[in-house]
């Protein structure tokens, strides 16, 4: 194969749909497997969509994901001119014509079944409002060769004479397609099932411009939902800004998108970006729609959590501690706290904005006690005053140097007064409870060892007095 050239093309509309990230993505994949490159294009040629927020909401999530382009951000609404050149072009040849009739109109003479060449020989002047009509053969087929889903054969009777012009002067999408395919040399289309319907279009004004073979088209399978329903920003969380900001690593989504549609041959799950690539191949995407499943990416995502070492699950993780979300003001948050106890967390969370709920209670001011744990193991736990006031003598003495020693010391609170009163007495309920305020979380030694003495004795008070 020679180098390809292929586009990742979205329209701006308001965010980055995870769909169109994996069309990115795969995009991506093929042009650095075969050694080509990606074009940027923003499909914009609707004006009003124009807008640089729009934008930057392409550009920042491909980025976040690591996606890189070797040409563009190109825009098809800079283009208009070569975009109007061709429309002349397609109608002084006899294949394109004006229309005038309006929606109600066209409604009125051909009414559920679409629009059928009312205008091609009333030789309609152009005017303000006019648009202009592609002529569609009226026999034989279009037929699309594409990678992933085969031959797929258009009937050119069933496709009405489509607007390549608005009437305001713009191209639409089909026109600026083609257009813009041909001058940037793209020789591969990659992109979703759902514009499959709109390429025989684009390859009849491809031809009736006189532009040569055509880019190789490969259509991705749709996403679903659990119910195989398509993917929609009406009940899915189908951003990916929001899977960023939930703590999701862009490697962890990456490595997931790949997978939707696309499997390597050696079934192997979990992999670097710089393998994914050397095995991608467009022959080995299965046309059947790819579940998008919550629960493999969050899997797959908290594999690459406990990958990280402690200063990297650090660094990454202070983001959500740190902004204005977090639970404690900026000037308690103590990254050396997250680093000591990294590995712990690291095997409890599935992505980064669950960190703040494991050590928050070591990070407030006060603890926030949960009334349930508190009856269970406070107000019902057999001798938790007498426990609460062993331990916090004992401790007074103690330099809380060594987690193992602060265990042992509750733990053998627990031991002696199990002895004295002839029944078990565990000891670490009512210190939990005491100094995080919930009956379960971190193994408590090391997280009262960065608790601190001074504050671990306040806490033990207060809960004693608390308990009256």
């Amino acid at each position: 194969m020679s180098s390809p050239r292929v586009r990742f093309a979205p329209a701006p509309t308001g965010f980055l749909h995870v769909g169109s990230a994996r069309t990115a993505l795969f995009n991506w994949l093929f042009a650095r497997r075969h050694g080509g490159e990606m074009v940027l294009r923003v499909e914009d040629t609707d004006a009003a969509l124009k807008t640089q927020e729009y934008v930057d909401a392409i550009i920042e999530p491909l980025r976040w994901l690591g996606l890189d382009w070797d040409s563009g951000p190109h825009f098809q609404s800079d283009r208009r001119d070569r975009h109007s050149e061709a429309v002349e072009r397609l109608v002084d040849g006899g294949a394109a014509y004006y229309c005038d009739l309006t929606r109600s109109e066209i409604e009125e003479r051909c009414a559920a079944a679409g629009y059928h060449g009312w205008s091609r020989d009333r030789d309609v002047a152009d005017g303000p409002g006019v648009v202009v009509r592609f002529r569609c053969p009226d026999e034989g087929a279009t037929v699309v060769n594409d990678l992933v889903r085969g031959e797929v054969s258009f009937p050119n009777e069933s496709l009405e004479d489509f607007v390549i012009r608005r009437g305001d002067g713009s191209p639409t999408f089909h026109l600026a397609n083609a257009v813009d395919d041909h001058d940037m040399g793209i020789s591969h289309v990659i992109r979703g099932e759902d514009l499959l319907n709109t390429t025989p279009r684009v390859l009849l004004i491809w031809q009736a411009l006189g532009y040569g073979a055509p880019p190789v088209y490969a259509h991705l399978p749709l996403l679903v939902n659990a119910k195989r329903q398509k993917l929609s920003k009406r009940r899915d969380d189908v951003s990916l800004d929001s899977y960023r900001r939930a703590g999701y690593l862009p490697e962890a989504m990456v490595n997931y998108l790949a997978l939707l549609g696309w499997g390597p041959p050696d079934e192997v799950e979990i992999r670097p970006l710089h393998e994914i690539v050397t095995l991608f191949d467009l022959d080995a995407v299965k046309p059947a729609a790819a579940f998008f499943d919550p629960a493999r990416l969050d899997h797959i995502n908290s594999e690459y959590i406990k990958a990280l070492t402690p200063e990297q699950f650090a660094e990454r993780a202070e983001p959500f501690l740190t902004g204005a979300d977090a639970p404690w003001a900026p000037e308690r948050y103590d990254r050396d706290i997250v680093r000591s106890l990294a590995g712990e967390i690291q095997q409890r969370i599935a992505h980064l904005d669950e960190v703040a709920g494991w050590i928050d209670w070591i990070l407030r001011p006060d603890v926030v006690y949960d009334e349930k744990a508190w009856h269970k193991s406070i107000v019902k736990g057999r001798a938790a005053a007498e426990v609460l006031e062993a331990v916090e003598a004992r401790l007074a003495d103690d330099d809380f140097s060594s987690a193992e020693r602060l265990e042992a010391i509750v733990m053998g609170v627990g031991d002696e007064l199990t002895e004295s009163i002839g029944a078990r007495v565990r000891s670490q309920p009512p210190v939990r409870v005491a100094l995080t305020g919930t009956g379960a979380g971190l193994p408590l030694w090391e997280p009262m060892r960065l608790l601190g003495k001074d504050e671990t004795l306040r806490r033990l008070q207060e809960t004693r007095d608390r308990l009256g």
